[in-house]
């Protein structure tokens, strides 16, 4: 950082700091933990000489709250692959019902914007295509922030939900359903080998809700790779060129979660192993009735208190999925 050329390439420099950011704040983190362990220490000393309850109380809170922090730092530590430290891509598209389930992808988008500024991560809109009638069409998010992939691939599949629907007048129960994709965002370091003849790309009229990003020229980018059928849009920014450049940046993503996709598929097949992978297989369902409870069928974790997970309260369903992942 302290190179006279530092600056110059800000993209490569902004990738440098948050890399620099988030190791300073492992170690930050650990050193904090190493004096509020000391200070438990003292205080159980302290309890063990004489019956104090007010100072056993403050003991007990306190083991608590720091095996809690132990816990989240040690799977911080667990998220090691190539990519888990990079921003994530994160697409919410509603499965067919309409506009109940566009209405389910717009719920599912306050819950991930939610989470992820408790995360102190930034949110970016990089697509939205609002419903006809209430909700989201679809919806493309960019989170940035230390290890927001590491955490959100454990959200990546289809989102099931169960409730009487605000929509039907006879008060009847639904069922809807939201495929989420989660994508980590690529520097120019990693290069993926793209044909522009296996390119389509077409321009046309950004447009958004409540009138943002309203252009009088066509801005906005769809980008197809036809050997695939891979599309990613664009419409955030106001300049074309500014829109295609962070939609290849999506492409590139996109295939290279395929990839990797494809390498898994693979080598489950050498095992022997008959696994789904992809996007069809349903994680979780979120049921608000009959009774509330959302469960993830991947792990069999489950929390009764839906009003808290739809408020962001993801950190037990990622934990306890990414641990079983990486065998911790």
């Amino acid at each position: 950082m302290t190179d006279p050329d530092f600056w110059n390439d800000q993209d490569s420099a902004q990738v440098v700091i948050n890399e620099a950011n988030g190791l300073k704040e492992q170690v930050n983190t650990f050193l904090q933990m190493a004096e509020k362990f000391e200070d438990l220490e003292v205080s159980y000393d302290l309890v063990k000489e004489e019956a104090d309850e007010e100072l056993q109380k403050e003991l007990e809170t306190g083991v608590k709250s720091l095996s809690q922090e132990m816990n989240d730092y040690e799977l911080q530590l667990l998220l090691s692959e190539p990519y888990d430290k990079n921003n994530a891509i994160l697409e919410l598209h509603p499965g067919a019902g309409g506009t109940e389930s566009q209405d389910w992808a717009s719920m599912l988008l306050r819950m991930y914007t939610r989470w992820a500024e408790d995360k102190g991560y930034k949110v970016e809109t990089l697509d939205y295509l609002p419903g006809d009638e209430a909700g989201v069409k679809s919806v493309t998010l960019l989170i940035k922030g230390h290890n927001a992939y590491g955490y959100l691939k454990a959200e990546k599949g289809v989102h099931r939900l169960v409730r009487i629907s605000p929509f039907d007048s006879s008060g009847r129960r639904h069922t809807s359903f939201v495929s989420c994709e989660i994508m980590p965002e690529l520097d120019d370091s990693v290069e993926i080998d793209i044909s522009p003849e296996d390119l389509k790309v077409d321009t046309y009229r950004a447009s958004g809700a409540g009138g943002q990003h309203i252009n009088t020229t066509d801005s906005a980018v769809r980008i197809t790779h036809l050997p695939t059928n891979t599309v990613v849009t664009c419409q955030t920014e106001r300049s074309q060129i500014k829109n295609r450049e962070r939609a290849m940046k999506m492409m590139n993503a996109k295939l290279y979660q395929l990839e990797i996709e494809k390498q898994q598929a693979e080598l489950l097949e050498i095992r022997g192993e008959q696994k789904e992978i992809g996007w069809g297989s349903q994680i979780r369902s979120y049921v608000f009735h009959p009774y509330s409870m959302v469960k993830d069928h991947r792990t069999g974790f489950e929390i009764g208190n839906t009003n808290a997970v739809m408020d962001g309260d993801l950190d037990g369903f990622i934990d306890s999925y990414l641990r079983l992942a990486l065998g911790k």
